[in-house]
């Protein structure tokens, strides 16, 4: 497995998205304390073909941890990748954990 460290568990900022690029590719990671998660997907929003998505807002649906897009709105799984609104249209999403206080996100596994 290809894990990649990416920084400090200190610079998730809690219940918010940062971007990090991780071999070559933009990654939007997600950090919930209350529910004790970090969630990392691609960066990349399909609808509105910008890299935004850790700017996006983050909440649950239905007890499913999501993103909506800041662009147009759309909730994407943040376990999954798959879109609340339209299931043919999902991105990537990546392992992540977190060890000794670091980051670690495997880019070869995405869904």
């Amino acid at each position: 497995m290809a894990w990649f460290d990416v920084c400090s568990a200190d610079d998730l900022q809690p219940d918010s998205g940062v971007c990090a690029l991780v071999a070559g590719q933009q990654v939007a990671v997600f950090y919930m304390p209350k529910e004790n998660a970090v969630y990392a997907v691609g960066n990349y929003d399909p609808f509105g073909k910008a890299n935004v998505l850790s700017r996006g807002l983050i909440g649950d649906i239905a007890g499913q941890p999501v993103v909506a897009s800041p662009l147009y709105k759309q909730h994407f799984n943040l376990e999954t990748g798959s879109c609340l609104e339209d299931e043919t249209v999902s991105i990537p999403s990546y392992p992540v954990r977190i060890a000794e206080g670091r980051v670690h996100i495997n880019i070869g596994e995405g869904l």
